[in-house]
């Protein structure tokens, strides 16, 4: 099914939008703030907490990436008026990582310096392997002015372990996932198995270390296994908070919510969809694949 996938690649751009939109409404909130804004108190209303962004990744412009950090910090002031439950999360090829390195760390801290002032909180996305090492390092340049940022570990990537030493460390605020991306055999697992242990050994080191740890799952396996953890660590609930997507298996996030845990939705918005939906269905191909059945079956 592999020897399909530069196909698959290449025959989306030619998908119908009305058809992605389809296929993407149930995971996005809308394009417009007031949309969102809908969204996330119906979550907070059915006793979820909320993560949001703003759609858009690896601008070509500064004045793109400028533009990103006002609307968040609109975001972030809609947030604290209207006392939503939610904080945001970034990109930073968002905020311009692949144009400047410098310009996209002084947009993080002015986001950051607005989430402060919000009493909220800032979790930096990890991107495909090209954005890793910069985006450890810029984390940990804002963790030294800024308590309020977090950042995430990819279980499928094989520098995890090492990564999460120095986190450890610092005591960081870390969510963890399994990671979309496809990367060379050479740097990523690309085995079920070995990457949702990967993923149990990485959660275990960090909520051991005494890490806040964003637990981002939607596989039962690893949701029951981070259950185990927490009751053998005889943690209390305000040390970690389950994370799953917003629009993927309502039933699983209520049973963990039920069972006493903080849920948090991850509810993206904005106009970019569509380029978007396009890029993350080119990075995962199986998804695709379901799009393209779509198409043919109209």
């Amino acid at each position: 099914m592999n020897l399909l996938n530069p196909i698959i690649k290449a025959t989306l751009p030619l998908v119908p939008k009305p058809i992605v939109r389809r296929i993407a409404k149930p995971y996005i909130a809308g394009e417009t703030l007031p949309e969102l804004v809908s969204v996330v108190q119906e979550l907070n209303h059915d006793r979820f907490i909320v993560a949001t962004s703003i759609l858009g990744e690896f601008v070509t412009e500064v004045k793109d990436a400028e533009e990103a950090v006002q609307q968040y910090q609109e975001v972030l002031t809609e947030i604290k008026d209207l006392k939503l439950e939610s904080n945001i999360h970034i990109k930073l090829s968002h905020f311009g990582l692949k144009l400047d390195k410098e310009v996209c760390y002084n947009n993080l801290i002015n986001i950051l310096k607005t989430a402060a002032d919000c009493g909220n909180f800032v979790r930096i996305d990890m991107e495909d392997s090209t954005c890793t090492d910069d985006t450890l390092a810029i984390y940990k340049r804002a963790r030294e002015k800024f308590e309020n940022v977090g950042v995430v570990i990819q279980a499928c990537m094989k520098r995890s372990n090492e990564d999460i030493d120095s986190l450890k460390a610092m005591k960081a605020n870390v969510r963890i996932c399994k990671g979309i991306y496809i990367e060379p055999p050479e740097i990523a697992y690309n085995d079920r198995e070995i990457v949702r242990q990967n993923y149990s050994t990485l959660l275990k080191d960090l909520l051991g270390a005494g890490c806040y740890v964003g637990i981002a799952t939607h596989d039962k396996w690893l949701v029951d296994d981070a259950f185990q953890t927490i009751e053998e660590l005889a943690l209390d609930h305000s040390q970690y908070e389950f994370q799953m997507l917003y629009g993927v298996d309502p039933q699983l996030r209520q049973m963990i919510r039920d069972a006493g845990h903080r849920m948090r939705v991850a509810v993206p918005f904005g106009p970019s969809w569509y380029p978007y939906s396009i890029r993350r269905l080119r990075k995962n191909p199986t998804v695709a694949r379901y799009v393209l059945q779509a198409l043919f079956k109209k």
